[in-house]
């Protein structure tokens, strides 16, 4: 818990000079993302925040922010990202992204 709550600090910290807002999203059926940091002109990207880097742990994330982003019927997402403790960045196949943290900057 305290990565999560250290990621989503800085996601908020680096969103608001651009007019941006960090919230969670967590629907009916318990589907659930970190965050979403949307910015004042409708576009958005999702964060899975993950304290580790393994490949299950992140197939898991990534299939997590895919059922929710099909869920949202817009052309305004920007990105989906897996926000670790380490690693590389990366872009899996599917197009969702693998971010260390450390890799976050205004």
């Amino acid at each position: 818990m305290l990565f999560e709550s250290l990621a989503v600090r800085d996601l908020r910290v680096y969103s608001q000079p651009l007019g941006g807002r960090v919230s969670y999203y967590r629907d009916y059926d318990k589907l659930e993302v970190d965050a979403i940091v949307e910015l004042h002109d409708g576009r958005w990207g999702a964060f899975e925040i993950k304290l580790g880097t393994a490949t299950n742990v992140i197939d898991t994330a990534a299939t997590n922010l895919k059922k929710m982003a099909a869920l949202v019927d817009d052309d305004r997402c920007a990105f989906l990202a897996v926000l670790t403790n380490g690693g590389m960045a990366t872009r899996r196949p599917d197009g969702v992204d693998v971010v260390p943290l450390r890799m976050l900057a205004p």
